[in-house]
């Protein structure tokens, strides 16, 4: 087998003294840990949340002792901490990590304890969501398949956790894409205090999926040492030469609580205690080794006292390790963007053929994709043939770039997104472009998936970001209803983490989309559905035009009231200007272009100048981000004020199909004129 550390076959009798020490090294450190963890809560040193591994020695074991560093990506989740110690963690990065000090390895006292990672060896970050980063795993083993590289992603899982929807679709994906991806679950037969009877009918939950045709399913004892490694050592092996999915199903017990904040003595009986100590991994292991005599008692008791030293050190020193500083909070939320140095201003003079927005993007996704061949994109019904995407926003991109490049996802968004995640985790070249959903309005089952993403950036303490530019047709004005015409930008605004933009005209979409493939980390890219072929927002689009984050753009000057739009609404708002314009009253009205961040400056300038200021959005106007606007402005301009801020929105409803109802929810021109009006004449 390829880039294994230890034999194919394990035996209690063949296997390498050395090697037999080393396991038992590890098991004894590990275990004294877990152990010892809750007392540092006790004396309130921290390690507030703890899941005790007891039980699933064997298999965490062989999990760390497969998995090569720098090479394998490795997924763990909050009771895999001897799989992080056989990976290569240290005592002290594990302790560092349990007391969440500044230098802990996986966040810098950022996450939660019991989350260990490494991402500069690819043990990535976890989330709390159990399950959750099974997609990043299947987003990774599909880079290593691309790149066609000698490895395979590894993703640890409880059983119960495999209930989850996303993890159902995790599961799907590889067997569909055939990708070197190993799923271990980890069975103690509880979820917390919910037994696996009232989770599965199936005594063993992997069985549920033996219908998958590329998906192998292997079945060991979690709880032994030899049975595991074989069984990981056979799953990678298949995974990397067949390039296809695995299962490992652990059967282990947990032999303490489900964690710290938990008590089983609420919900097992004490014969079901006695029943699982009686089948510890650790002292069934201690056994063999002096049943075999691989080691005499006065040996593993060295071992033993090495082991208390080792973590006694290691106590010592990461107490000593500094705390995070509460200034630290503000770093690593987003990376650095791309400078966009070409059009500072993100404005430009060329004369020439208007392009219609669609054309823009589709021209600008080209270039890009020809100018990074590490550039991705996949979504629903986006590339069959002539197809491209339900509107033809990505037409012509497979033909030319390929289906490896471009391709169709399963109709499962939080797939789409997670995957997305977890590919960009591959390499920092990678850039990912997908479309979230066919419509903003069904882009909520891949919310999870987002809310992750917004904050691998802060959680992992700026050591990875995914690199991805979520497209989504957005907004109303085309008689679609429920699902496809709701605006949602102003939830999404509440989540940090993410650039979001929005677009009115066809250079800036071309600009703001070139500069989010560009930057490192998220952006969501907000595409007004009914502007795509709109003659209103057909613009001339330089070649190489780029649009700084944060740079909003002056449509029209005027001083006597300012209106804050972007989307849709810019356009009403023009054209109420215009109109407000013929009465002798000048309007100001200022594209923002981008939401997240926000060009504050151009905003009061504005206001200082005006003295009047109108925000009109397609969003609602309760929750909407006018709110926000109108809340900034008040704060910080409000000696300059001769009005209240006054907003303009849809109703508090959602947007009705019949489009006698869609007029009287979303805002037009008129409804902008009148309130401008108003405004006027306060």
């Amino acid at each position: 087998m390829k880039d294994l550390k230890v034999p194919k076959i394990y035996t209690i009798k063949k296997t390498d003294k050395e090697i037999l020490e080393k396991w038992y090294r590890l098991m004894t450190i590990g275990r004294a840990i877990d152990e010892k963890a809750p007392n540092y809560l006790k004396q309130a040193i921290g390690w507030s949340y703890h899941a005790p591994y007891a039980g699933h020695d064997g298999i965490q074991l062989a999990l760390g002792q497969v998995f090569i560093q720098k090479k394998d990506h490795m997924f763990l989740y909050y009771r895999d901490m001897l799989s992080a110690m056989s990976a290569g963690l240290t005592t002290e990065e594990i302790i560092l990590n349990g007391i969440s000090k500044a230098t802990d390895p996986a966040s810098g006292g950022r996450h939660m304890s019991n989350h260990f990672a490494k991402p500069e060896w690819n043990i990535h970050t976890m989330s709390s969501v159990t399950g959750n980063h099974t997609l990043h795993a299947v987003g990774v083993a599909r880079a290593i398949k691309y790149y066609a590289e000698d490895a395979v992603a590894f993703s640890s899982l409880g059983e119960s956790s495999v209930s989850e929807g996303f993890v159902y679709e995790a599961f799907n994906g590889a067997d569909k894409e055939e990708l070197p991806v190993v799923f271990v679950i980890q069975d103690n037969g509880y979820g917390i205090s919910v037994p696996k009877k009232d989770q599965t009918v199936q005594r063993k939950v992997a069985n549920n999926f033996s219908g998958f045709k590329n998906l192998r399913i292997i079945h060991c004892n979690g709880k032994d040492v030899f049975d595991s490694m074989n069984a990981m050592a056979e799953a990678k092996r298949y995974a990397m030469e067949k390039s296809k999915p695995v299962i490992v199903q652990a059967n282990c017990v947990r032999i303490h609580s489900h964690s710290n904040s938990d008590d089983h003595l609420l919900y097992r009986s004490e014969a079901e205690r006695n029943y699982v100590m009686d089948y510890d991994p650790l002292e069934k292991y201690r056994r063999m080794l002096l049943r075999y005599e691989r080691f005499t008692e006065e040996e593993l008791r060295a071992i033993e006292e090495e082991a208390k030293l080792e973590i006694k050190t290691a106590h010592k020193a990461a107490l000593k390790a500094p705390d995070p500083s509460p200034e630290s909070i503000f770093d690593f939320v987003l990376p650095e963007p791309y400078s966009a140095d070409k059009y500072p201003d993100g404005v430009h003079s060329k004369e020439g053929d208007k392009k219609k927005l669609i054309i823009a993007l589709n021209e600008t996704l080209k270039a890009e994709f020809r100018e990074n061949p590490d550039t991705f994109m996949w979504g629903q019904d986006m590339a069959n043939k002539d197809k491209g995407g339900i509107f033809n926003v990505s037409k012509g991109l497979q033909k030319e770039f390929g289906p490896k490049r471009v391709f169709n996802a399963p109709i499962a968004e939080d797939f789409i997104m997670g995957t997305a995640n977890g590919m960009s985790r591959y390499n920092n070249k990678i850039r990912i472009v997908i479309e979230g959903a066919e419509f903003a309005d069904y882009f909520w089952p891949a919310m999870e998936q987002y809310v992750e993403s917004s904050h691998d950036y802060w959680r992992s303490n700026g050591k990875s970001a995914p690199n991805i530019v979520i497209r989504l047709a957005s907004g109303g004005y085309i008689g679609g209803g429920l699902y496809h015409s709701q605006s949602i930008e102003g939830a999404l605004v509440s989540i940090p983490g993410v650039r979001i933009v929005y677009p009115s005209f066809a250079d800036d979409a071309a600009g703001l989309l070139r500069t989010a493939i560009r930057s490192e980390g998220p952006t969501m890219f907000m595409e007004p559905k009914t502007l795509y072929q709109s003659p209103k927002a057909a613009t001339v689009v330089p070649d190489d035009f780029e649009v700084p984050f944060g740079k909003a753009r002056i449509r029209k000057e005027g001083k006597d009231l300012t209106i804050l739009t972007y989307g849709n609404a810019t356009h009403l708002s023009l054209d109420a200007a215009k109109k407000l314009e013929e009465e002798s009253i000048s309007v100001e009205v200022i594209d923002l272009r981008s939401l997240i961040p926000l060009d504050e400056e151009m905003i009061l300038k504005s206001v200082k100048k005006t003295n009047k200021v109108l925000i009109a959005h397609e969003d609602k106007v309760f929750g909407g981000f006018g709110g926000e606007l109108s809340a900034i402005i008040t704060e910080k301009a409000f000696e300059y004020l001769d009005a209240p801020v006054k907003r303009v929105g849809s109703t508090f409803t959602p947007v009705g199909f019949n489009t006698i109802l869609e007029r009287a929810i979303l805002p037009d021109m008129k409804r902008i004129y009148n309130a401008a009006k108003d405004l006027i004449s306060y």
